[in-house]
């Protein structure tokens, strides 16, 4: 009796590797026995397949079936394998036509009624069959995820025996429907935030430039709802870009919610969070909140509160765009693209400086609050800016309204300014590797001569160096300036405030 034989996908990472799914029967008990490197999940299905196979009306194997996931050395995870074991047991027992499965990829996972139910990773898939001239089935409930690798031949179905009749007999299984890419809108505006000029200016440069950005300033005067902005001063995500987006929701533990498809992320994470919760873990490992905000904004609001060990696990993805979760079984890479914007109180108490003398923080104690922030960390962040508190009575002042159309002309403003980047270096500024910064960031002598003092009074890093850089090369785009000039560049370095004796610059 030939080996029945079809098609399924695993789930490394945000990558769907095939996976051949054999059934072979076998002289022995009535039992199913699946190999391959199949965990728990996997081994279980068997008795949601041999539940959902007899209670969709056909025969329940009275023999031992011996099913093989192959590769072997592959780790095998979930239950998205159901469909495919059951239609392959299907065919080696001969209760469906003999190669009807050869040109089809199967995902889903199989309730003891052998209705169909989502899984997770669908996307990954999806693409990863778009090279192949298989068709992929899955359920209905992941039709719209699946819809948006594209040009693919995807069918939905609702149940085992569905999938069984469009191969029989050829009834139809429905298309699924992509989803339309959404805008992030105007819901959230920088015009909305009262002075702060800034701050704001700060913002956009950010937004331009893709740098990092520490606010830092008492409570209640606009950082948190600064970082909210910087998302709708963005460009849309391009197709390829939303793809990875979504990629790493589909195999995230939230799924792929399609009422966010096409807008940038933005996530903020609480203090008391892992460091596994940040950078992703678990078995088989899932992506953290820095890969969840991968092309997207991570916001870290009270950044000395979280504790150090934590915020150090993010230097290293802060530098490639990339996290590797290694485990014993698996090393799985997810991207981590992010854009970093952290607000901290200028002391422990928040009130450091206040007109009413309401701080009673010491020398002492502000220096322990500050140093919870390691050196190497507050290095990667390109922009440190004050947010003081704003003036007696500016929120009745008309003079401290925003215009209208201040966000309109941001976002005009960054668009422009990384269309020039992306034209000149075919990247954003911040992404620059220090042989690009060479080439694209040239300054005059004399503009040389006060970057390399500033660097020494402010203790700066090879690292703080480019960073410093990088900000005047994005500075001076904004402005429209074909070099650095002599503003742009001090504009830069007074943006280092947490580096050492800026005022002496």
């Amino acid at each position: 009796m030939p080996v029945a034989r079809t098609y399924s996908r695993a789930q490394i990472g945000i990558q769907a590797p095939a996976v051949t799914v054999e059934a072979f029967p076998t002289s022995g008990l009535a039992h199913i026995v699946i190999v391959g490197m199949a965990e728990t999940a996997v081994k279980e299905s068997k008795d949601r397949v041999r539940a959902a196979i007899g209670n969709s009306g056909y025969r329940v194997p009275g023999r031992k079936i011996t099913v093989n996931l192959a590769p072997a050395d592959l780790s095998k995870q979930g239950g998205r394998y159901d469909l495919a074991i059951a239609l392959a047991i299907l065919e080696a027992t001969g209760q469906i036509s003999s190669g009807c499965l050869e040109n089809f990829e199967f995902m889903g996972e199989l309730a003891l009624d052998g209705s169909l139910r989502p899984v997770h990773g669908v996307l990954p898939a999806a693409i990863a069959c778009k090279q192949t001239p298989h068709t992929l089935i899955v359920p209905r409930a992941n039709g719209t995820e699946a819809a948006l690798a594209g040009d693919v031949r995807i069918r939905v179905a609702d149940s085992l025996l569905d999938v069984i009749a469009f191969l029989g007999s050829g009834t139809a299984l429905d298309r699924p429907r992509p989803v339309a890419c959404r805008s992030v809108g105007s819901a959230l505006r920088l015009s909305d935030i009262r002075g702060q000029t800034l701050a704001k200016h700060a913002l956009v440069i950010a937004a331009a430039g893709a740098h990092n950005l520490l606010f830092i300033g008492p409570p209640g005067t606009g950082k948190t709802m600064l970082a909210s902005r910087l998302p709708s001063l963005l460009p849309e995500l391009r197709l390829e870009e939303s793809l990875e987006v979504a990629s790493i929701q589909s195999v995230s533990k939230y799924g792929f919610d399609s009422d966010v498809w096409g807008i940038r992320p933005f996530r903020s994470p609480h203090h008391t969070a892992s460091g596994v919760a940040l950078v992703g873990g678990g078995s088989p490992p899932r992506p953290g909140e820095i890969s969840l905000a991968h092309q997207g904004v991570l916001f870290l609001d009270e950044l000395p509160e979280y504790p150090r060990h934590v915020l150090e696990v993010l230097r290293e993805p802060l530098e490639s765009g990339q996290i590797i979760i290694s485990r014993a079984h698996h090393q799985v890479r997810f991207p981590s693209r992010f854009q970093l914007v952290a607000a901290m109180n200028p002391c422990p108490c928040g009130y450091l400086g206040d007109a009413l003398g309401r701080c009673n923080c010491g020398i002492v104690d502000v220096e322990r609050y500050r140093g919870r922030i390691s050196g190497p960390l507050l290095d990667r962040i390109d922009l440190h800016v004050d947010v003081p508190p704003l003036p007696r009575g500016a929120l009745s002042d008309p003079d401290f309204q925003a215009s209208a159309a201040e966000h309109d002309e941001a976002v005009a403003r960054v668009a422009r300014c990384q269309e020039i980047m992306w034209r000149r270096s075919g990247k954003l500024n911040a992404h620059l590797s220090s042989r690009e910064v060479e080439q694209t960031c040239k300054l005059s002598a004399s503009d040389q001569k006060l970057l390399d003092e500033a660097m020494h009074k402010l203790g700066l890093s090879a690292r703080g160096y480019y960073k410093v850089l990088k900000v005047s090369r994005t500075i001076a785009d904004l402005s429209g300036t074909k070099g650095i000039e002599t503003p742009h560049l001090k504009q830069a370095m007074s943006f280092r405030r947490l580096d050492r004796h800026i005022e002496d610059v």
